[in-house]
């Protein structure tokens, strides 16, 4: 029998040598995987340009969240709290804000709003834009010595004080149930709190296959389309293709059934100027110039990310989702990247390649996916003082909202008939794309629920992909480098 090639025999003699006559490559076939975006979710993130409208204001989005919330996280207070006792004194629901009495223990339900200092205002940006420079872009918002925790509903608002509400998690926007009594200051010390846990969760159907089946999810590839384009990014679509290595790695690739690419695909730096263009003569003809500069608009990125994409969409399944630098709206939810922007791509659609929103739900052999860009994330961050971003993605899910400062701090589109970030079910796998590094836990819920988090790395950063198991739910990391690829 012909000795076969494999990963871990190759090194740099045997690449470099010519081929032997009875050396035998075995082919490998990637298997045909069941692929659907979730209409029902997805559908509410994909906005219709004829029906789009910026006439209403945000305050509808808070009262359909506070609507929706506030029957899930008042069965989870009442299982908690009916028929406790404090200080002899029997504890009792409360429905409005504004029905509050002093000294009477009680519990309360409504949308929290967090008055910060630190947090940008446009108002006074654009005062600040006729009497000094502009403001410095600040990474976190938090300074918990000065700001103001307050709880409100469609009656009124409350401020929140105490221990214990200074030691939770918590961000404008999300509907929690607090409970405890007012004081003499007319403030409500919070004694116990109390989150709608996690939403019910479809039965995972198992594989009845032998082979193995991964997701694979990578983010922030940055393609630029430079004379110098990232080396690791050629190796990573090499790789998905099964064309990189031996036998061994082939066979891993062909069980990946499909990829997802999470966001900040297109690099947002500019091309270096020739020396015609950094002339003086040049750069006084384009100070004269008026309206739109064609010469300015470099189109590199998405020519090099278009054929990238077209020889991916040719062996496997992907499906892209804008990130905050990509070419599409800024406002949450982005929608999808048009697919005029990647010709060669473009064929593929309908069959292997598609343009999703972000966020996305996706079903995947009976594996429920809920994926973003990593911006609700990133604007969590902003507001406390850690920086456990598994934990931030944990608490969304309890709070049953994948977006919950949409839309004070994160760029919405104001909603008037529904709040679609609204978690309605709870996804087997959660990920975020555009994370400074990769992290991931299995977290489970009260019923039963168990989810895989995963934050998902930058690649232009890390060079890093993450592989998830599609029956299992185990993870593994693909690393990308110069000087060594390899699983982690």
């Amino acid at each position: 029998m012909a000795p076969v090639a494999s990963s871990s025999t190759l090194d740099s003699d045997y690449l470099l040598s010519d081929p032997k006559e009875d050396e035998a490559f075995p082919t490998f076939e990637r298997r045909a995987s069941s692929r659907e975006l979730i209409s029902k979710y997805n559908n509410e993130f994909v906005l219709k340009n004829t029906e789009k409208t910026y006439e209403q204001q945000y305050a509808s989005l808070y009262f359909l969240r506070l609507t929706v919330l506030k029957p899930r996280v008042s069965k989870v207070a009442s299982e908690a709290w009916n028929g406790m006792s404090i200080l002899n004194q029997e504890v009792k629901a409360v429905d409005r804000v504004l029905d509050v009495r002093q000294g009477e223990f009680c519990w309360i339900v409504g949308t929290v709003y967090i008055e910060m200092a630190l947090k940008p205002n446009i108002l006074d940006e654009i005062t600040k834009e006729f009497w000094t420079t502009a403001p410095i872009s600040k990474d976190k918002f938090a300074n918990p010595e000065n700001d103001a925790i307050m709880l409100e509903d469609e009656s009124g608002r409350v401020n929140l004080v105490g221990s214990t509400i200074k030691s939770e998690l918590l961000v404008t926007g999300c509907v929690v149930a607090v409970l405890g009594s007012e004081t003499t200051s007319g403030d409500f010390d919070v004694v116990d709190i109390r989150f709608p846990q996690l939403a019910p969760q479809l039965p995972r159907k198992m594989s009845t296959g032998q082979e193995r089946q991964y997701v694979a999810l990578v983010s922030g590839l940055e393609v630029s389309g430079d004379v110098h384009e990232s080396y690791e990014t050629s190796m990573l679509f090499e790789y998905l293709m099964g064309e990189l290595s031996g036998s061994d790695d082939s066979k891993h690739a062909s069980e990946i059934i499909h990829v997802i690419v999470a966001g900040n695909s297109f690099s947002n730096r500019r091309s270096p100027l020739s020396r015609d263009e950094e002339s003086p003569d040049n750069a006084q003809k384009k100070k004269k110039k008026y309206g739109y500069d064609s010469s300015s608009y470099n189109s590199k990125p998405t020519e090099a990310l278009d054929s990238l994409l077209a020889d991916l969409s040719a062996s496997v399944s992907v499906d892209i989702m804008p990130g905050d630098q990509d070419p599409t709206n800024y406002s949450y939810p982005q929608q999808p990247i048009n697919a005029a922007l990647v010709p060669r791509t473009r064929r593929f659609l309908g069959s292997s390649f598609r343009s999703v929103s972000n966020p996305c739900w996706w079903d995947i052999e009976g594996l429920r996916i809920l994926g973003t860009g990593g911006q609700p994330i990133d604007d969590i961050f902003k507001y406390i003082e850690g920086d456990d971003r598994l934990q931030m993605m944990e608490t969304c899910l309890r709070w049953q909202h994948c977006a919950p400062t949409a839309p004070d701090t994160l760029w919405s589109y104001p909603f008037r008939d529904c709040d679609p970030f609204i978690l309605n079910e709870t996804p087997h796998l959660f990920f975020a794309g555009n994370q400074p590094e990769f992290k991931t836990k299995v977290i489970v819920g009260e019923d039963g629920q168990r989810v895989r988090l995963v934050a998902v790395p930058k690649f232009s950063e890390t060079g890093k992909v993450v592989l998830v198991d599609v029956d299992s739910l185990a993870s593994e990391v693909l690393t990308f480098a110069l000087n060594g690829t390899g699983r982690d």
